[in-house]
């Protein structure tokens, strides 16, 4: 059975409190605090690290592929130019009216058929590049989901 201390005896009660217990118990839980904040903050450097990688990757893939596009746009304007001033020499050199219609349309329906050829090629390209630019960020997003999966 418990005995009712008395206020005195509640009032020096507390010399019993030891000090050293209370610092110890700070000192682990400041400790444990810290290695937490290590691993965090090293995750957190990992992450942006690889988010850096992947903002890169991303950038040299688009500046690739505007460069590709460019490419391909200057060789069609280089092919256009080029067949132009072929039906403009050929054009000189026409006698007839009837050799001019015949010309004129056979030029435009090789210009229509260049046009649909050249635009299902540059159309390919741009599809090419934005599957290279998209790669980086999806290569990322997966890694992430395996972590986070894994976790």
């Amino acid at each position: 059975m418990a005995t009712k201390k008395t206020p005195a005896e509640d009032v020096f009660s507390f010399a019993a409190f030891d000090p050293a217990k209370l610092t110890e118990s700070y000192r682990e839980f400041a400790e444990k605090g810290m290695v937490q904040s290590k691993d965090a903050y090293a995750k957190l450097k990992d992450a942006a690290e690889d988010a850096t990688k992947t903002v890169e990757q991303t950038l040299e893939s688009a500046q690739a592929g505007s460069v590709a596009l460019s490419l391909k746009a200057i060789d069609t304007v280089r092919a256009n130019a080029d067949s132009s001033l072929s039906h403009a020499e050929a054009l000189l050199g026409v006698k007839s009216v009837a050799e001019l219609f015949e010309l004129q349309s056979s030029f435009f329906r090789s210009q229509a058929e260049a046009a649909v050829e050249q635009a299902k090629d540059i159309q390919e390209a741009a599809r090419k590049v934005a599957e290279d630019v998209s790669k980086p960020g999806k290569a990322a997003y997966e890694k992430v989901s395996k972590n986070i999966k894994a976790a």
